[in-house]
């Protein structure tokens, strides 16, 4: 049987966060921070998923948490340096029928920021004994969970912003990036999104905060709708991209358009990478990203709804997430069904 890597909807065990704290970039805001991770937990409580947290102090997790229920949550102490764990977290695979977990290399996004600590999380949580399939160590290649997207059916779609940036496999030639994919992933196919740049993006256009499948037929993907906006351009001709791919079965894909979020800036005022697409897919719920914005908040709510029909869609305020330019999805990662004790 040949590999496969899951799509996000299938059935899953549990949902990873790495708990900010005082050492992390979230120092100066620490308190916001806290309750919007606090809001997530409670979400994926509430959806009747295991929740696993990583933290260097759980006691001080645990007092953030007062009042919620914890009887199904896992408690891992480690050092981290920070709370990406899409990007860090193991990638689940289907390898002959049996389950395991990926373990790449992670160079905190092309060496920009320390990732010592958080590129031995997934090894650290083995020895923990909190997976109940096999780790294979895969730390001759960089990749991140929220660079990539499964079908579920063996097709991957990314983007050459990311996946080709030199400091993170600078070495390797799309062909040969294209067959680690298969490789390791299972990918029969790489679809390749060589526009849709986003302002404040630290990681290289990362396709999570851009085109997500919803099914293999259906992609939800981010759509400017301001010819004023800095990222029309580029987001149009992500679109044309997307218009000409076809799925599995050779049709064209399905598109649902996602609109962008008010702009928001930081401090200084530079422009964030908000976006709708960084949804996060659960058994029965989606939790979704929004930014206090009432109008665009409400379509994304709404267009989300009519794409996971029988899941409930949960919203859930990322202003605070988007100050370190990333959101809900990347702070996650889910694990399949059979992969976690």
């Amino acid at each position: 049987m040949p590999i496969t890597m899951p799509a996000e909807w299938a059935r899953q065990s549990a949902v990873l966060l790495s708990w900010p704290h005082s050492d992390t970039d979230w120092a100066y805001m620490l308190d916001d921070v806290k309750r919007c991770f606090r809001h997530i937990a409670e979400a994926i409580i509430d959806g009747g998923e295991k929740l696993i947290i990583v933290a260097p102090d759980i006691d001080e997790v645990k007092y953030d948490l007062e009042g919620v229920d914890i009887s199904n949550t896992l408690f891992l102490p480690m050092p981290t340096n920070d709370t990406w764990a899409r990007d860090f977290g193991a990638i689940t695979i289907v390898d002959d029928g049996c389950l395991k977990l990926c373990n790449f290399k992670f160079n905190a996004w092309g060496l920009k920021f320390a990732a010592d600590k958080d590129n031995l999380i997934t090894s650290r949580m083995a020895k923990a004994g909190a997976f109940a399939v096999p780790v294979v160590n895969c730390l001759n290649f960089v990749l991140e969970g929220g660079s990539i997207e499964s079908d579920g059916c063996g097709t991957i779609l990314t983007t050459s912003e990311c996946l080709l940036s030199e400091n993170r496999n600078g070495e390797f030639s799309r062909h040969q990036i294209e067959d680690c994919l298969a490789q390791r992933l299972g990918a029969q196919r790489v679809l390749w999104l060589d526009n849709g740049a986003l302002l404040g993006d630290d990681t290289d256009s990362h396709i999570d905060t851009l085109a997500r499948f919803v099914d293999p037929h259906t992609i939800a993907y981010v759509k400017c709708y301001d010819p004023a906006d800095d990222h029309f351009a580029e987001l149009e001709a992500m679109e044309r991209q997307l218009q000409a791919m076809t799925d599995v079965d050779g049709n064209r894909y399905r598109l649902v358009p996602l609109p962008l979020p008010r702009p928001i800036h930081d401090e200084d005022g530079l422009r964030l990478p908000a976006t709708y697409a960084n949804f996060l897919i659960m058994n029965s719920r989606v939790l979704v990203p929004v930014y206090a914005d009432e109008v665009n908040d409400a379509r994304a709510l709404e267009t989300l709804a009519g794409c996971f029909p029988g899941r409930e869609i949960v919203p859930i305020d990322c202003r605070a997430l988007i100050q370190q330019h990333g959101s809900l999805h990347c702070v996650t990662m889910q694990f399949p069904e059979g992969v976690i004790n």
